[in-house]
């Protein structure tokens, strides 16, 4: 193999997945901490029911570039960044199937970073007639055609660079697994599984997605009609951008699904129950997720008869959602549960899921959709999905894989801290977010009746809290990665060597004295017993 550059030079000229992958996962922590600002910022102006901080007009600046960012910048490169790492070493390929186009896909996030947020720097530069973009994260027309402001065009063009940059990627790993794998079908693990199902939902998602946006630019800089308001051009953005922002939402969700159930058998000493099962519901939903769009536009006067075939396809689509449940579920059942940080964000990520779950479900039902739509209700049950479930399982998987790729351990108590903070931090601010729809409370408006400050500081307060804790996670990894320890053996969490994924087998600690013997996979593991070794975090 040849010999990495050094320095600066290695990670701009890098086409190595591993490389990629860390490359991706920076920066995608990068951008949330950007994003996560954003959102604290919204808090803020809400701890006063006149918003008196910042003002309206920030506030809708804020909103705007928060869902992008969180979105595009952060979930997807993280998803991505550990579908990069550990993906071709769990199908027993030796790299992604295109090195190069791999690299490419994640140079162009940079340029897309910058297009995005371009409005925020023009605006600190003082560059006349350019402020940043207050046009919401779901970019409604006609709104977003007649707003004159120029960071709206730039915002777009970077949304369509993330774009091709996801398709890229995408694509890599469909063929990865399709063309690099030396393990047959059934023994391909979960993660691969949700990873190959990922790329299939984004080939025919996001091309839909840059269709939309290059129609959006023509209508505001060539006078095309694509979204006129005669022309019932609203509706049409509506069913474009929902047809690509549902199936969005599983490319962000099913990943972090594939992570729970690698990761939480390892630590209640136990096969996945029924993985063929969370195998099939993982490729139900990614078939299913392209049926149930309109149902964020029940109340756009969609036929009654349309609007409930819709509601059926969405009930249809929690049963495999609650399969997978179920067996995580049933795998802790007389499991020997080791409470390591991975296995904590692994229970707080089911945890958040039936709740985030259960609040979904009955927005299917069109009158309580009705009742509820575009209040803030629908915001606590998105973030209990997308931060309390995708979050809490890529946060269960950087802790899990740390060893490996920095050759360290961490801090257990910092990481149980940050657990901790995380989870009261997320039940507080987005369980005061689905009281607060209960009241009625619209949606995206930085005004509110005073009757309801008391909820909304209170959300305030705990998204304050959820703040801190990432900055006790970004203090463990720096701390950990400049005085901890290294590695001393490969099985660092004392797993079921027949529970060892590959990358662990291949994994050569940094500390250890000798060469470890290699774990024998011949024998299926127990199905009730677990090593009663100490993990690290004992």
């Amino acid at each position: 193999m040849p010999t990495k550059p050094d320095g600066l030079r290695r990670w701009l000229t890098t086409v190595d997945n591993e490389d990629v992958g860390l490359l991706y996962l920076v920066f995608g922590f990068a951008c949330g901490v950007v994003g996560a600002g954003d959102a604290l910022m919204l808090r803020t102006d809400l701890l006063t029911p006149n918003a008196e901080v910042w003002g309206p007009g920030t506030y809708d600046a804020l909103f705007t570039t928060h869902g992008l960012t969180m979105l595009f910048l952060f979930a997807a490169p993280v998803v991505f960044g550990l579908g990069n790492y550990l993906l071709p070493a769990l199908v027993g390929a030796e790299e992604m199937a295109f090195p190069r186009v791999n690299a490419v896909a994640f140079w162009l996030l940079v340029p897309a970073a910058v297009l995005l947020r371009s409005g925020l720097l023009a605006d600190l530069a003082g560059v006349p007639g350019v402020s940043p973009p207050a046009v919401g994260w779901t970019l409604y027309a006609p709104m977003s055609v007649e707003v004159t402001n120029r960071s709206v065009d730039l915002l777009l063009l970077g949304l369509h660079l993330s774009g091709v940059s996801t398709i890229m990627g995408g694509i890599n790993f469909i063929v990865t697994v399709f063309a690099e794998r030396e393990v047959s079908w059934a023994d391909l693990d979960i993660f691969s599984w949700t990873m190959l199902t990922t790329g299939g939902l984004v080939l025919f998602s996001f091309p839909l997605l840059g269709s939309a946006l290059l129609m959006l630019l023509l209508d505001r800089n060539f006078g095309t009609t694509f979204y006129a308001v005669e022309g019932g051009g609203p509706m049409l953005w509506q069913h474009l951008f929902w047809f690509f922002g549902h199936p969005e939402v599983y490319i962000l969700v099913l990943p972090p699904m594939g992570l729970v159930s690698l990761i939480l058998p390892r630590f209640a000493g136990r096969k996945l129950f029924g993985e063929r099962f969370v195998v099939y519901s993982t490729l139900a939903i990614g078939v299913l997720a392209y049926g149930v769009w309109a149902h964020h536009m029940f109340t756009t006067g969609l036929d009654p008869r349309i609007q409930a075939s819709f509601m059926g396809v969405t009930l249809a689509i929690a049963l495999p959602s609650a399969v997978k449940a179920f067996n995580w579920i049933a795998t802790l059942w007389n499991g020997s549960l080791r409470l390591a940080a991975p296995m904590l964000f692994c229970l707080g990520a089911v945890a958040n899921f039936v709740v985030g779950g259960v609040t979904g479900v009955f927005l299917a039902s069109i009158p309580v959709d009705r009742l509820f739509h575009d209040t803030y209700y629908v915001v606590g049950h998105f973030h209990f999905m997308l931060v309390g479930t995708s979050a809490f399982a890529l946060f269960a998987g950087v802790y899990y894989w740390f060893p490996l790729v920095t050759g360290r351990t961490y801090d257990p108590s910092l990481a149980k801290l940050h657990f901790w903070l995380t989870a009261v931090g997320t039940a507080g601010t987005f369980g005061a977010l689905v009281l607060l729809g209960f009241h009625g409370l619209p949606r995206r408006m930085a005004t509110y009746p005073t009757a309801l400050a008391p909820l909304q500081q209170f959300a305030t307060v705990c998204a304050y809290l959820l703040g801190l804790a990432q900055v006790v996670w970004l203090w463990n990894v720096v701390r950990s990665l400049r005085r901890r320890p290294p590695v001393e053996e490969a099985n660092v969490w004392n797993v079921d060597e027949r529970l060892l994924t590959p990358e662990w087998r291949q994994f050569d600690p940094p500390g250890a004295t000798g060469a470890s013997e290699a774990p024998d996979p011949a024998a299926d593991p127990p199905a009730d017993e677990a090593p009663t070794d100490p993990n690290c975090d004992s």
